[in-house]
Formats: structure tokens, C-alpha cells, sequence
């Protein structure tokens, strides 16, 4: 029985072996499909089961930054084994360098070695968030990469105006570990705000606060709930006494970026 190079394609899809080796079981088996692909189960080439059904929340976060241009990367797995093993950080690698250079949907390019990858690792892998910043002229960049098991697990990525690259990696490390979701208050979703309220107003009612009270009680803690998740409200890490925005002074994040695993 003869193949053709879709029937090729047809058993890389189904098993998700690799090419060379969907032509060699089907040369191997006179072109039986059936036949091809229990030949490569057997010789361990086959993806396993469905592993579209299992977790993959470890991986590694890769950074590739070359001003005005940088991209953050993460490529999921299911261990870390896995994840901090050289052909996985190399593959994140090149996906971020490709994606610095040729913008977000880049990652694409790279079908086929991730395919591959899927095949040599025996589990399920596949490209997670993906950002890419090009900064405006006189603007800089500044990263930070926390490391964990050789491999980059919380990465962060800032833009800024006016500010020192000393400036510029400071803000980096604090939205590293501070974690805010918003730049500003007004960028804050209404709806967000909203619920936010909701939730403090049935907590301060439940502690028996004075109806007439509840308002500016509320108030208050809201403002609480924005240095939690706004940047240029927060206590800034390496001084608590000052807000960020008091440490910015006439510096301007324009922008930040948090990648992480897990």
C-alpha cells in the first residue's frame, strides 16, 4: 500500500509524532495508517493520550530585550523537570528572540520545533502569554528576571519616561514582587471598582459599623484595595514610607509588563 505526504501530515496530527517519523512508520507498515500508528506507539514516538487534557502550569518565562525592542515569552509544560531542561529554556529562548524581532505573532514560525519538542519532552507543551514593547524614542527599557531552577519563572518588563536606567530596573524589581494590576487608578475597570465595594460594604456592615458611617468607611478602603493593585499607588519596595509616584518624582512608567509561572 502507498502513502502520500498528506497521509504523512494526516498521522503527525492524529499521534503527534514528528514527520520523519510518521514517514517511517508508514513505510514501516506498507502505509497502514492504523498499523503506522500503532507502530509508533510502540517505539514511544506517539504523543501520549490526549495530553491536551492535562495540566501544563510549569514552564519558564524568557526574555529577550535588545532597546527599543523586547519580548517576554512563556513556553508551558507539566514539570519542572521539564522546565528546566536545556532543550525547553533554549526553545523559550528562541521564542522570545523571534518575537522581539518579528513581532507577537512570530511564535508561529516556530510550529514545527515545538511539534518536535512535544515529542523528544513527552509532554504537554505549548506557548503561553506572550508581550512584545517597542519604546518610543528617548524612552527606556529595564527587566527583571527572577530565576528559580536555572530558569526564569517571574519576569517583568518596564517602560519609562524620563527616568534613569537605576530608576527604570527599581520599578522593575518592585512590580516583580508587589505584583500590581493596573498602572494607574483610572485605569482601574469600573466594574472592578464596583464589586470591590460591594464586597467592602457587606464586610464593614457585618462588623456593625454605624450605617451613617459605612460610606466613608468604605472610602477609606477602598483606597486601601488600589495600593494593593495599582503601581504608582503602592508602597514602594525598597522605601515603604514613600508611594511609587512619590519615587518617580517627574519620572513616567509608560508602561509594565508581569509574566509569571503558575
Amino acid at each position: 500500500m502507498s502513502f502520500t505526504a498528506k497521509d504523512v501530515q494526516s498521522l503527525r496530527q492524529a499521534t503527534g509524532a514528528g514527520m520523519m517519523d510518521c514517514k517511517k512508520a508508514l513505510e514501516n507498515t506498507s502505509g497502514d495508517m492504523e498499523a503506522a500508528k500503532q507502530w509508533l506507539r510502540e517505539k514511544g514516538l506517539a504523543a501520549s493520550a490526549k495530553r491536551d487534557d492535562r495540566d501544563n502550569n510549569q514552564g519558564v518565562v524568557a526574555l529577550s530585550i535588545d532597546c527599543p525592542k523586547a519580548a517576554i515569552v512563556k513556553l508551558k509544560c507539566e514539570t519542572d523537570f521539564v522546565a528546566s531542561s536545556e532543550s525547553f529554556v533554549a526553545e523559550a529562548d528562541a521564542l522570545a528572540a523571534l518575537v522581539r524581532t518579528k513581532g507577537e505573532a512570530a511564535v508561529n514560525d516556530r510550529a514545527k520545533e515545538l511539534e518536535d519538542l512535544k515529542i523528544l519532552l513527552k509532554e504537554k507543551i505549548e506557548v503561553g502569554e506572550v508581550v512584545r514593547f517597542e519604546a518610543a524614542p528617548g524612552n527606556i527599557m529595564d527587566s527583571y528576571v527572577h530565576v528559580q531552577g536555572g530558569r526564569g519563572v517571574n519576569v517583568v518588563l518596564v517602560e519609562m519616561s524620563g527616568a534613569t536606567e537605576e530608576l527604570a530596573h527599581d520599578i522593575a524589581v518592585h512590580v516583580a514582587f508587589a505584583r500590581p494590576k493596573y498602572l494607574n487608578k483610572e485605569d482601574v475597570p469600573a466594574d472592578v471598582i464596583a464589586a470591590e465595594r460591594a464586597t467592602l460594604e457587606t464586610i464593614t456592615r457585618n462588623e456593625g459599623k454605624p450605617e451613617a458611617a459605612i460610606g466613608k468607611i468604605v472610602d477609606g478602603r477602598i483606597q486601601g484595595f488600589f495600593k494593593d493593585i495599582v503601581l504608582l499607588e503602592q508602597p514602594f519596595a525598597k522605601d515603604d514610607k514613600k508611594s511609587v509616584s512619590q519615587v518617580l518624582g517627574s519620572a513616567k512608567v509608560v508602561r509594565f509588563a508581569q509574566v509569571e509561572i503558575g
